[in-house]
Order: structure tokens, then C-alpha cells, then sequence
């Protein structure tokens, strides 16, 4: 009776199996038979298109994703399939089927689309799968609190670390100041978790109600940097050493320049690697780097210099001003392929001209990187035959262009002087699964670059059966196995080809055609 006295409510009401699944009353909670935060009408993908799939095959492509994709327009169609609102495979649960996609959208570096994605399934209908990858999603986000509702209901049935530094800074937001600071406390002692990690979670409890404790951080010794370190540190406004904020680990990087609450300097840094991955949009770049304009002191010398520079490109009094311009960001702005990004609407608003020819494939694939492929094609005069704005404008093109000759091709093959021809490669690979040479001019070229698109693996056989039923959701996830990679070296002509033939026989051209473009702007 006595150990029972000491128990506080929720421990009792745990112990007496009188604690509620659910923190939302009956009338207010969802079905699961729809998960996802994107419905057709709003550019979602057809919500019965796995219905009938087999679940080891969906399951197998989403656990096969591993990484980044190379390609930017690749990385944004996943996004938008993982997050359309979609029935669950044949013999899935459709919460397995939430935490798969969250996880991987987790993986992609989109942990704020999946947060809302897990958001989207009631917290008590959660399993410990999505449950690890809504923390992992709420820890990048620095969003520590929004955990609070699965940690008060799942209370006790884990005891991992972390999971008992949450449930203290829970009950310190809960009112329950007392309880969190005894916890924390014993959970110093005990060395539950490196010191540092449980001196963050007492900063952060702190926070709430009206302990105000003072704590100090102590960082001799800690030679790592986690997510959880980091995020908390973060959010409550910790100095993080620089021989750990240093950290190469790109991971840093992304979850920087989707967070509001840091450093204007810091968010630019990472803005860049996630504008290249797909992960920011090129307004969203520009948005940043006019707030750097805005506040130079905020900024520093380097990005107050691109931000001027981009400046220019928009309002310089002349079209050859703003060309300079936007070539100077590319020669000294945000590194490869982030410094298109970030132009594509300046470029946008240069009137083509004759006098720019040198500009005019940067230009292009500038604009390209937005989806600005009406803008793009306005350079069609300007584009010589065989040049690489030529190339880009050939697979860019909407459905309905003419088919191109050996003769047209030949030229760019020849002028190509790209890492063992990959462009040339990509061209073709491009073109053809666009369907835009015909059969002898591609077996032509595949003899003379020493490639095999026909080739047929399981993977292949796999996305083309699904490209031939027009399931555009598997054809997807299976496109997104396909496009792993650090880099575009990592990518084969073949399996372009597969990816760009599948996704134009299921309707999603427009995206076909831009994956095909960017591969070779960037092969």
C-alpha cells in the first residue's frame, strides 16, 4: 500500500490497466484505410494504386531506398508519391505501410514531411516502427514536445535512454516539474546516457514551468555530435564546440536549413545541399538569400556577396548585367548544382539573345531546375545543333516533338567531352526512353558509346511489368531503387533508360523529361 501511495497518477492508472489507448475521444479519431498528406486534387498520386500490390514488393522497394537520390527531380517525385494519400497493399497493415514511408522519407533527408505524415495515423494506433521514425522526425525538426502525446500514452512500454529523457521533459511541459527534475536527476546518477545528453534534456525541461534551473553544459569530452544533442543544443540556444559542429555528416547540413530557429549564416551553409537534393525549392532559396540581403551583419561577407549578385540578376538595367550576374553566382555562390537552383527564375527573365549563346545551357538547365520548361524552350533559336543547350532543350520538350536523327545526335556525341562520354550516354539513354529515336539510330549509338540498355535485370523486369499495368506509384518507388547515389557517376545509362521509359508510359512525363535533362546537365 505503500508503494502504491507514492505512485503518482499515470504510473497508477498504467499499473491498473486504466490508462487510455487513445488521447482523442472516439468521435474524433480517423480511419487508417487512407494514410498521407497529399489527396489527388491537391497533385497526390491515385490513392488505390498500391491496393492490389503485393506487399513484399512495396515493402522491399521502400527498405531498398537507402540513401540520397542523384537526381533532384527524382528525390521531389518520391517526396510526392510517399506523401500522396494512399490505401495500404494487399496484406499490409496500413500503419506498417505509414512507418515504411515515413521512415523513408526520413532517409531522404524529408523529416518534415514526415512528421506530418506520421501525423497523420492517430497516435494510439501507432506501432513501435512508426513510433521510431516519428522521434527520429521530431528530434530532426527540433520539435522535442511534439513527442509528447505518444511517450504519454505508450508510458512505460519502453525504457530505452532516450525514450526516459522524453517521458521527462514531457511531464516538465505537463505541469509535473517535480517528477521531470527527479527523473533527470536520477537518470544523472545512474548514467542512463552520456552526461551531456542528460544535461541537454534537463536544459530543456527547465524551459518549462517555473523550476527555472540553472544548468550547465559541459562538453569536455564529448567528441561526437548526435541528433539528439544537436537538436536539443538548438533549441535551447546551447554553443555547440566548433570541433563538433564541424561535422562533415550531411545529415547537420539539411536539418540546419530547414530550421527557422538558427543562425541566418547557418541556414544558407545547408541550404545549399538541400536545394541540390530536391529538399528546398528554388524559391525557398531565394527567400533565404533575400533575407541575407536584407541582413548583411546576419549573413557574413560571402553569402551578402551572392545575395547582391542575385540581386542583380533580377534588376540590373541590362540583359548582359544580369547574365554576369547570374554567372558570377554560378562561378562563386552556393556549390554545384545548388547555384542553378537558386537562379532558375532570374534566368527566367532573360529575353533570349544571340550575344548570351555562351550562357545559354547554363541558363537552360537553370530553369530546368524549377520546371520553367516553357521559359527554356524560348531558347530553341539560340540553340545550336549538337550544343549542349540543344541537348537540353531535345529531352525537355513536351510530348509531341518530332523523333531526332543520327545526324542531330552525332554532333553533341562528337563535341562531348564529358567522364567517358557520360553525357552522350545520358542523352540517348534520355531519348530513347522518351521515345524520340528510332530503334536503328539507338542501336547505333549504343554500339559506338559501348552501352546496353536492353539489358534486363530484376529491377528492370520489376519497374517496366509496373510501367505496363500504369501503376505510377510502383513505378515510382521503384524509379526512386534505381537513382541511389552520391553522385551522377553512380547512375548508368541503362538504368536511366528503364527509369525515364517507365515513368513516360505511366503519365508522369513531365517528370520523365526533366530527370532526363538534369542527367545530362549534370552528367
Amino acid at each position: 500500500m505503500e508503494e502504491l501511495e507514492n505512485l503518482d497518477g499515470d504510473e497508477l492508472d498504467e499499473l491498473l490497466g486504466l490508462k487510455p489507448k487513445f488521447d482523442i475521444p472516439p468521435a474524433a479519431r480517423r480511419s487508417t484505410e487512407r494514410v498521407g498528406i497529399l489527396d489527388m486534387d491537391e497533385g497526390g498520386l491515385p490513392e488505390k494504386s498500391l491496393a492490389r500490390q503485393p506487399a513484399s514488393l512495396v515493402r522491399a522497394s521502400l527498405a531498398g531506398i537507402r540513401g540520397p537520390l542523384v537526381s533532384r527531380w527524382g528525390h521531389i517525385l518520391m517526396r510526392r508519391a510517399l506523401a500522396s494519400r494512399l490505401a495500404a497493399p494487399d496484406g499490409m497493415d496500413p500503419v506498417e505501410f505509414a512507418a515504411l514511408r515515413a521512415e523513408t522519407l526520413n532517409r531522404m533527408g524529408e523529416f518534415g514531411v514526415s512528421r506530418r505524415l506520421a501525423q497523420d495515423v492517430d497516435t494510439g494506433n501507432w506501432d513501435n516502427d512508426l513510433t521510431d521514425a516519428a522521434l527520429r522526425a521530431y528530434v530532426a525538426t527540433t520539435d522535442i514536445v511534439g513527442a509528447c502525446p505518444i511517450v504519454q500514452i505508450k508510458g512505460g512500454e519502453r525504457e530505452d535512454p532516450q525514450w526516459q529523457m522524453l517521458q521527462s521533459i514531457c511531464y516538465a511541459f505537463a505541469g509535473q516539474e517535480a517528477r521531470s527534475q527527479a527523473n533527470l536527476n536520477r537518470a544523472f546518477r545512474t548514467e542512463i546516457a552520456p552526461q551531456i545528453d542528460v544535461l541537454l534534456a534537463q536544459r530543456y525541461a527547465g524551459a518549462a514551468g517555473r523550476g527555472r534551473r540553472a544548468v550547465n553544459l559541459e562538453w569536455d569530452g564529448v567528441s561526437e555530435l548526435t541528433p539528439w544533442r544537436y537538436a536539443l543544443a538548438t533549441a535551447v540556444g546551447a554553443e555547440i564546440p566548433d570541433n563538433l559542429r564541424d561535422n562533415p555528416d550531411p545529415y547537420y547540413r539539411i536539418v540546419s536549413a530547414i530550421n527557422p530557429a538558427l543562425p541566418l549564416a547557418q541556414r544558407v551553409d545547408g541550404a545549399g545541399l538541400a536545394a541540390q537534393r530536391g529538399i528546398l525549392s528554388s524559391a525557398a532559396l531565394v527567400d533565404l538569400y533575400s533575407e541575407a540581403f536584407a541582413d548583411t551583419a546576419a549573413s557574413g561577407e560571402a553569402i551578402s556577396a551572392t545575395a547582391s549578385q542575385l540581386r542583380e540578376a533580377y534588376v540590373a538595367g541590362d540583359g548582359t548585367q544580369r547574365v554576369a550576374a547570374i554567372r558570377s553566382i554560378w562561378e562563386t555562390g552556393p556549390s554545384d548544382y545548388a547555384g542553378r537552383v537558386l537562379t532558375a527564375y532570374a534566368a527566367a527573365r532573360i529575353t533570349p539573345d544571340q550575344a548570351y549563346s555562351d550562357d545559354a545551357a547554363g541558363l537552360i538547365a537553370s530553369m530546368l531546375t524549377a520546371g520553367l520548361d516553357a521559359d527554356a524552350l524560348a531558347w530553341a533559336e539560340i540553340a545550336t545543333e549538337g550544343s549542349e543547350a540543344w541537348a537540353l532543350l531535345a529531352l525537355a520538350q513536351p510530348v509531341g516533338a518530332a523523333s531526332f536523327s543520327e545526324g542531330e545526335v552525332d554532333g553533341f556525341v562528337d563535341d562531348d567531352e564529358s567522364a567517358g562520354q557520360r553525357k552522350s550516354a545520358f542523352l540517348v539513354a534520355g531519348l530513347a526512353g522518351l521515345g524520340r529515336i528510332d530503334g536503328q539510330t539507338r542501336a547505333g549509338f549504343e554500339e559506338r558509346l559501348e552501352i546496353d540498355l536492353s539489358r534486363a535485370t530484376k529491377w528492370s523486369t520489376l519497374i517496366q511489368r509496373a510501367a505496363q499495368v500504369k501503376n505510377q506509384t510502383l513505378v515510382t518507388y521503384l524509379a526512386a531503387v534505381g537513382m541511389q547515389g552520391q553522385g551522377w557517376d553512380k547512375m548508368t545509362a541503362r538504368h536511366l533508360y528503364h527509369i525515364v521509359s517507365a515513368l513516360n508510359q505511366v503519365g508522369l512525363t513531365a517528370e520523365a523529361r526533366m530527370i532526363a535533362a538534369e542527367a545530362v546537365a549534370r552528367g
